[in-house]
């Protein structure tokens, strides 16, 4: 009898511990979620920013669970934006009728052995014949997707994947023009200890459309995000380097030739206070800059001027615009983040 009394006390003070314990998780979910909506803020440091974007803005977690989300593309045939998660070797696609889907493994590092090295793909890009461009970390190289956006497969077709018969380090970003140029920066993110390779310099180059490399920048301790200007004429460059964390602006010559590099914004105080250092940049239509760096997404202008900051509260890998500017696209992390803009 004193028995069977212990065993149900037993059973009901489990039974109790239970249920109090679910409501603890749900709390701490919900703080979580909470603290994650307290970080999103938007501050106007200049009146010409609220023709960009409201200060009330509202922010979605479309996802969230990566482990080093980068490179959002927007693509209208998919009506969907894909973007690269480096370590696990994939690109996702995420879009409003299907939710996320995994669009393309091995898409950074090639080969069934290579499924989970770490060195997964980076900035995307659409060529001028709608191929999509690929950062290939792992491989080493820009690479165009050898089958159809609808139905992508782990087929390439090598851009460039060296400078003077040296393998590149590991090409991080890209941008392209009117004429089919490529401009791309090649940090040694993807090398062991972060080191460079053979190729001995952390450069920017560019990619004629007849497949000519041309080192342009050579100087630089760590080139990741780049974009041009909308008239072509000015190059941006975002600089990661915890010591010397900036954007850099460069003129286009005639003859494509870099000249007149300048720091345009410089990070290095948000970037003691603040976590996170200057990465992927995208040129809004008003010509103003969308510069991912410390806390955030920062709006520059092409004169220089701090705008507004759009902060995440992590660590902001790199943004895109959807094709009407309506929406920012934002890879923070370990997450996929939208803005709605004017």
């Amino acid at each position: 009898m004193n028995n069977q009394f212990v065993f149900v006390a037993v059973v009901s003070m489990l039974l109790v511990m239970s249920c109090n314990q679910k409501p603890k998780t749900d709390i701490i979910e919900n703080e979580v979620t909470d603290i994650i909506m307290d970080m999103f803020k938007i501050e106007i440091h200049d009146a010409s920013a609220l023709t960009i974007i409201d200060s009330n803005a509202t922010f979605e977690i479309l996802v969230k669970g990566f482990s080093w989300s980068e490179g959002p593309l927007w693509i209208d045939e998919l009506k969907a934006v894909i973007f690269s998660d480096v370590p696990t070797n994939k690109i996702y696609k995420w879009s409003e009728k299907d939710s996320l889907n995994v669009y393309l493994e091995y898409a950074g590092h090639t080969g069934e052995d290579n499924k989970d090295s770490g060195k997964g793909p980076n900035g995307l890009i659409l060529d001028l014949e709608n191929n999509l461009l690929i950062c290939q970390h792992g491989d080493r190289r820009i690479a165009s997707l050898d089958s159809d956006l609808n139905n992508p497969q782990p087929q390439f077709i090598t851009i460039a994947d060296s400078y003077n018969e040296k393998k590149f380090n590991s090409p991080n970003d890209l941008a392209i023009d009117r004429a089919g140029n490529i401009y791309f920066t090649d940090p040694p993110y993807g090398q062991p200890d972060n080191k460079t390779g053979d190729i001995g310099i952390n450069g920017v180059f560019k990619i004629s459309p007849e497949k000519k490399v041309t080192v342009l920048v050579d100087s630089l301790s760590r080139p990741n995000g780049i974009a041009l200007s909308l008239d072509e004429q000015t190059l941006y460059i975002n600089q990661s380097d915890r010591a010397n964390p900036v954007l850099y602006s460069y003129d286009i010559t005639e003859d494509g030739t870099l000249e007149n590099g300048s720091v345009l914004f410089d990070f290095l105080a948000l970037s003691k206070t603040t976590n996170g250092l200057p990465d992927g940049l995208k040129v809004h239509k008003s010509g103003n800059i969308f510069a991912t760096g410390p806390g955030g997404v920062h709006i520059i202008s092409k004169e220089g001027k701090h705008l507004a900051t759009i902060k995440t509260g992590k660590s902001t890998a790199n943004c895109a615009f959807s094709t009407d500017q309506k929406y920012l696209y934002m890879t923070t992390t370990d997450m996929l983040l939208r803005l709605g803009l004017k």
